[in-house]
């Protein structure tokens, strides 16, 4: 930094500066500016929009808090030079004091800790051979965007889950019936038996794809019209 190399800091907006000094001699300053991954603004408003609250917790210095504002709806929820283990107790702070569940995105070995504390952990890489081994998933970086329409996913096949347990059960219940009257010969039941199973296959199956489709066709129309706005 420009104070302990005692040089005198420049004017650079949103920017980190990092100071070169040489046998007492300074020999000048590197200005570093982040680039945030595309649609960022658009996958994070997309979730705050569905209810869900979001955090930014960052290692890196504030030099963007104005942008990341804009984005994050709030300075409070922005979370500037957190070392690995503040990470990990806020969000343990956020499971015990809030009750809440938490879903931690991070695609650094810092955030190991937090993506293991965390009720659901997804690592982000440009490698999906190079990964966090703490983390519950694997999202391409150029896929970041479609995360809230994964989190609509993820929900909707907990529906379904319901449903086909639903329809199993049903389907089980209307078979003991007929089994208990003795309307049922033997050869039809062991027919009807792994029918059950097939059509249970068969409607997840169905059911999974047509959610896929739904969530992302909806969520790509999103975000065209995110980019048609700005």
């Amino acid at each position: 930094s420009a104070a302990w190399l005692g040089g005198q800091s420049l004017a650079s907006g949103n920017a980190s500066q990092v100071w070169v000094k040489i046998n007492d001699e300074l020999k000048g300053v590197f200005t570093v500016k982040s680039r945030y991954r595309s649609n960022l603004s658009h996958a994070v408003k997309r979730l705050r929009d569905e209810g869900y609250e979001t955090y930014l917790l960052s290692g890196d210095n504030p030099t963007d808090e104005s942008f990341l504002t804009d984005i994050f709806g709030s300075a409070s929820r922005l979370h500037f030079s957190q070392k690995p283990e503040d990470k990990l107790r806020f969000i343990e702070r956020l499971q015990k004091d809030r009750n809440r569940r938490v879903l931690m995105v991070g695609d650094g070995l810092n955030d190991a800790g937090a993506l293991k504390q965390s009720d659901v952990g997804v690592a982000v890489s440009d490698d999906t051979n190079n990964f966090s081994p703490a983390c519950d998933a694997i999202i391409e970086g150029d896929q970041l965007p479609l995360l809230p329409a994964y989190v609509k996913l993820a929900r909707s096949g907990q529906n379904i889950i319901k449903m086909s347990f639903a329809i199993s059960l049903l389907y089980n219940l209307t078979g003991v019936s007929f089994a208990i009257t003795g309307e049922l010969s033997p050869v039809i039941a062991a027919i009807l038996m792994p029918v059950s199973s097939v059509t249970i296959v068969s409607f997840t199956t169905l059911a999974s794809a047509l959610a896929v489709g739904k969530h992302i066709k909806t969520d790509q129309s999103h975000m065209k019209s995110f980019r048609e706005s700005v």
